[in-house]
């Protein structure tokens, strides 16, 4: 049990960085002008980086519980998934959802 969760660590920390580049290809493809494409780009992925620093890591400066963890980071993957179905990468979107579903169910159900 414990390689598994080993596995499912390495599975959920690179969905936390395919999220923030989800976030920052969203943003910088948004209809506005360059300017403000590219200032969203590097500030929304920062603000979630930010988001899950207090909130979700497992030294979180807020603790909000296992079952907080793991709801406010499906929370956070599943807005990634949505930010790229909307950009038209309905696949990625789908399969980055499905990914995060299973990683998020796993690290619940798993032992600490």
């Amino acid at each position: 049990m414990g390689g598994l969760r080993v596995i499912n660590l390495t599975v959920r920390f690179l969905l936390e960085l395919a999220a923030l580049g989800a976030f920052g290809y969203w943003a910088a493809n948004l209809d506005a002008p360059r300017g403000v494409r590219i200032v969203l780009a590097i500030a929304v992925p920062v603000a979630i980086a930010i988001f899950w620093g207090l909130f979700v890591s497992p030294k979180a400066r807020f603790s909000t519980g296992r079952l907080g963890q793991v709801g406010l980071g499906l929370f956070v993957f599943l807005a990634a998934a949505a930010a790229l179905f909307v950009r038209g990468q309905s696949t990625l979107g789908i399969a980055f959802a499905g990914v995060a579903v299973v990683s998020s169910a796993l690290l619940y159900a798993l032992p600490q």
